[in-house]
């Protein structure tokens, strides 16, 4: 008995995420195979999903699979150790920040869509290996998808959507319940909530995620699309929070490419589009070492690399 707890100690994955930025250590990275036929727009989760479909220009399975696998091979490349969900058939599992998130060393389950609920049973074998006290199921009306939620020190921040109209819109995702729900589980945190624009049928005005328009990034510094927030003071109370000369400050067409949507493997270390020049131009000029990546078709589902990676531990 006592060598099966010991073996459990070690089999165990330490979970630790306090920010978006520090050295990566472990993380679960979505998959591409066995996507499935293009959805119909009846199926569509979000507004540029479906303008692809339209289009007759959704994402085929062997482009996304070749991008995802450029990711894994920077992951990689710097040591960290990936996990891969379980390929189920016909199933997009490209995007694991929607079902889970860790903060300090709790791994929360997302309140997600419920077509998508066989997501987070793909990742068993890797919760299992998690201390099951560690493990919490926020309530059932807390409605929450990790893109939304974003560490950062003694601060979590939180996009939201506010409105009456909350019900009508499947681009909402975390509601004012899920806020308190968060403030709750972590009291000595400061939960800031953003009330995020959102619209099911243009993806030019959708903030599907608080990541499709904000996002932390080097030391200090901040990447921000100022209209993906409803409230003006929302916006600029990041901005000052990181200091203007700290922003930058993406436009309406970097948003829709998904720009703020990168992935920090360190504080000197990103993952990012290969196509995101003025950005990539401006990570390099705060000395980020930037690992540019093709990930132009999954951006086709209003998702990119934060989207479709689930950090376990940080340093």
């Amino acid at each position: 008995m006592k060598l099966f707890l010991y073996l459990m100690k070690i089999l165990l994955v330490k979970l630790n995420i306090n920010n978006e930025t520090s050295r990566l250590r472990a993380v679960v990275l979505g998959t591409a195979q066995s996507n499935g036929p293009a959805p119909s727009l009846e199926q569509a989760y979000d507004p540029k999903s479906a303008e692809f479909i339209r289009m007759g220009a959704y994402p085929k399975e062997e482009d996304m699979t070749r991008e995802m696998e450029a990711v894994a091979r920077v992951l990689e490349k710097y040591d960290v150790q990936v996990f891969r969900p379980k390929v189920i058939k016909d199933y997009n599992q490209i995007f694991t920040r929607d079902i889970a998130f860790v903060i300090e060393d709790k791994f929360v389950k997302s309140n997600i869509l419920p077509d998508r609920e066989q997501e987070i049973q793909a990742i068993s074998h890797v919760i299992e290996q998690i201390d099951p006290s560690k493990i919490v199921q926020l309530p059932h009306e807390a409605h929450i998808e990790g893109g939304d939620v974003m560490p950062f020190g003694d601060y979590i921040f939180v996009g939201t959507y506010r409105g009456r109209d909350y019900k009508d819109l499947i681009t909402a995702r975390t509601n004012v319940q899920a806020v308190t729900a968060l403030q709750e589980l972590f009291p000595n945190k400061k939960v800031v909530s953003f009330n995020l624009r959102k619209s099911n049928t243009e993806p030019r005005d959708n903030a599907l995620h608080l990541d499709c328009c904000f996002q932390p990034v080097g030391r200090g510094k901040a990447i921000i699309h100022r209209n993906g927030f409803l409230e003006e003071e929302e916006y600029q109370w990041l901005v000052d929070f990181f200091g203007k000369e700290n922003v930058f400050e993406i436009s309406r067409d970097e948003m829709y490419y998904m720009n703020s949507n990168i992935f920090s493997i360190a504080e000197d270390v990103v993952i990012s589009e290969m196509n995101f020049t003025r950005l990539n131009t401006w990570l390099r000029e705060q000395n980020i070492t930037v690992e540019e990546v093709p990930y132009a078709e999954i951006s086709k589902q209003e998702g990119l690399l934060r989207c479709s990676t689930l950090p376990l531990i940080r340093e």
